[in-house]
């Protein structure tokens, strides 16, 4: 059970990882939030999470909203 909590943080900073380095790329905010929903919903579909895709943008605009402005 231990390494299934190891294994979900490792997934919840490379997600993170992720979301920030494409928030601080230089393109367009509306292609960033709509690549990184894109992203999100494909992890899930992989991982067999049921999210629907509000929850989705939903998590995506929280993400945007505690990471550091530029």
């Amino acid at each position: 059970m231990k390494s299934l909590g190891y294994l979900g943080a490792f997934l919840g900073g490379a997600i993170a990882g992720t979301v920030l380095g494409l928030l601080v790329a230089p393109e367009k905010g509306r292609d960033t939030r709509e690549k990184i929903t894109d992203a999100v919903d494909d992890f899930m579909k992989k991982h067999n999470i049921k999210l629907s895709r509000k929850d989705i943008n939903d998590l995506v605009d929280d993400i945007k909203d505690v990471a550091p402005a530029e």
